[in-house]
């Protein structure tokens, strides 16, 4: 399986675990405070990370520089926006909330681009639009209602901004233990979270609610988080974030079941058109003489690549963990923009 078709299978995954939790979260935390409902959640979250976490020296563990950042990323991502997320469900619709989530697909691109240095494409672009044009369908079909100056639109808007700057500090971080990324970022946000909460008197929710938003949280959050960094490690964090954008189909469909019938033609033509850029992404090929740069770092690895070549006594045939250099190298193969795989364009 190639890295963009593996990317693509991780991000959708994803995007349909994390998706299902815009009107899970709404219905589950109606009498608790968006603090609260965040701690809950990011605790749930946090027990898939330590759960997948992998010991000894098959993946590289973060250090201080790398804790600092996924620090930020829990403040971003796993505290104030949740947070917001939370305070906005219970003042717009559940099926707004889900498509006011596909900002964060497009303001992903965006800052992907802008500081990770990742090439888009023309066909990404087609993609990341068709993705737009599909939600926009969805969003302004007849009998939604959807009010774009509603502030609990603004603030579940907000979050995903939010959103949008944690995946591409986790996505400058793809190198390392996606598991233990997974638990110290959900880990730092639940216990933030918490603190505030307490501070403010925030109203915590009954214990079947409670246990429902912390088993929500693991899989739509902590799950979903969890195969987002192996998609970021695959392909990006900009084709990651695009393939993200499936998220709100799958929180309109929880949303239907759940006995929101406002369904219609719009929805379905939504959903073809997010196949079509699923497709887009999966058949995407990128090859072209490239040049690395010699380089020593550390991250998880094997030798059946072109790129790890150098030698272990006795041989090591799985996936192991060291710092290691690469020599220059120039050749030519399919890739996708992944850490190996920065090298400018045009």
């Amino acid at each position: 399986m190639s890295a963009l078709v593996r990317g693509t299978l991780l991000a959708l995954l994803s995007a349909l675990a994390f998706g299902a939790s815009a009107p899970l979260v709404r219905r589950f935390g109606v009498d608790a405070g968006p603090w609260a409902t965040a701690a809950l959640l990011y605790a749930g979250a946090a027990s898939v990370g330590l759960v997948t976490s992998r010991s000894g020296a098959r993946e590289a563990a973060p250090r201080r520089p790398e804790l600092a950042r996924i620090g930020l990323a829990a403040l971003l991502g796993a505290a104030l926006g949740p947070a917001l997320f939370a305070w906005g469900l219970q003042r717009t619709t559940a099926l707004g909330a889900s498509l006011a989530l596909n900002v964060e697909s497009a303001a992903t691109v965006v800052l992907a681009a802008a500081f990770l240095h990742e090439h888009i494409g023309r066909r990404v672009w087609i993609a990341v639009s068709l993705t737009t044009i599909g939600a926009a369908l969805v969003a302004f079909r007849g009998g939604t209602h959807l009010d774009p100056s509603s502030i609990g639109t603004l603030a579940v808007v907000a979050a995903t901004i939010l959103w949008a700057a944690d995946s591409t500090i986790t996505g400058s971080l793809a190198w390392l233990d996606p598991g233990r990324v997974t638990f110290w970022k959900c880990a730092g946000g639940a216990l933030l979270s918490l603190a505030v909460a307490l501070l403010g008197h925030d109203a915590f929710p009954s214990w079947q609610h409670a246990a429902l938003l912390a088993l929500t949280g693991a899989i739509a959050y902590g799950a979903s988080l969890r195969l987002y960094l192996g998609a970021q490690r695959a392909f990006g964090a900009a084709r990651t974030a695009s393939i993200f954008a499936l998220a709100p189909f799958a929180g309109a469909a929880v949303a239907l079941a759940l006995g929101d019938r406002d369904a219609g033609a719009p929805l379905i033509a939504g959903a073809a058109l997010m196949v079509v850029a699923v497709y887009l992404h999966a058949s995407e090929r990128h090859a072209h003489l490239h040049e690395h740069v010699a380089v020593t770092h550390e991250h998880a690895h094997s030798h059946d690549d072109s790129h790890h070549t150098h030698a272990h006594e006795p041989a090591v045939e799985h996936a192991h963990s060291h710092p290691h250099a690469h020599d220059p190298l120039v050749h030519e193969h399919s890739h996708g923009p992944d850490f190996h795989h920065s090298h400018p364009h045009g």
